[in-house]
């Protein structure tokens, strides 16, 4: 069988694209990424043209093993973990907690999301002001920090690095990105994800893309 393709959108912008090419990376698998710019017609709709050729629902990233295509982002993790175990902690209890982490991050944190679209190459030089919603969003993403950090010693969110930090990495972009205000023990979880090597060769990546979605580059100009 030919290597899967992993299809994804700018590294700068897709977040979602992240979480699984860090996971499939972390877990030693090797694959095929190609890169399909978003924006321009049908950006905010899934109707890009070229992301409907490969992905169902008209989203990144979107995963080709063989002729099946998975294509959603913690689906193509749990489908790496199964080539890669060590992408989820060892203890089935320790496990439960990090895939509700994980799923808590992939159905939540919604106005986060839509407050701070990921843009990693930008650094804003004072926050913004927060709606409640975000705020409320941001006090339930330090708890579930705070809490997990304590109780598996860090450093990264369940002792050793795995899935759920996947998913996480991209809050920790937007946080940097839009200068948010954050308790010590947040800072030096980012500060972990920074210094990953794969992550900074995303982040390398990301950095040295000239094209720009203007949405995305207009929020708080």
């Amino acid at each position: 069988m030919a290597r899967p393709i992993l299809y994804i959108g700018n590294k700068n912008y897709s977040s979602w694209s992240m979480r699984p090419w860090l996971a499939l990376k972390w877990g030693g698998i090797a694959f095929d990424e190609k890169i399909i710019p978003l924006g321009g017609e049908g950006y905010g709709r899934s109707q890009i043209k070229e992301v409907r050729e490969v992905s169902p629902s008209g989203r990144v990233p979107a995963l080709h093993v063989g002729a099946l295509v998975i294509y959603e982002s913690l689906a193509i993790c749990e489908w790496a973990a199964e080539q890669a175990p060590s992408l989820w902690p060892s203890d089935a209890l320790v496990r439960a907690d990090a895939r509700a982490a994980a799923s808590e991050m992939h159905a939540g944190f919604a106005a986060v999301r839509e407050a701070m679209s990921c843009n990693i190459r930008r650094r804003l030089e004072s926050e913004p002001h927060w709606s409640a919603d975000v705020r409320a969003d941001l006090q339930q993403l330090f708890q579930l920090w705070e809490r997990v950090l304590g109780r598996y010693g860090g450093p990264f969110l369940f002792g050793q690095r795995s899935i759920a930090d996947a998913m996480y990495a991209p809050v920790c972009t937007r946080l940097r990105t839009y200068h948010v205000t954050i308790p010590k023990f947040a800072q030096t979880y980012c500060d972990v994800v920074f210094a990953d090597a794969t992550f900074q060769e995303w982040e390398r990546a990301g950095e040295a893309e000239t094209w720009a979605i203007e949405q995305s580059e207009a929020l708080y100009r």
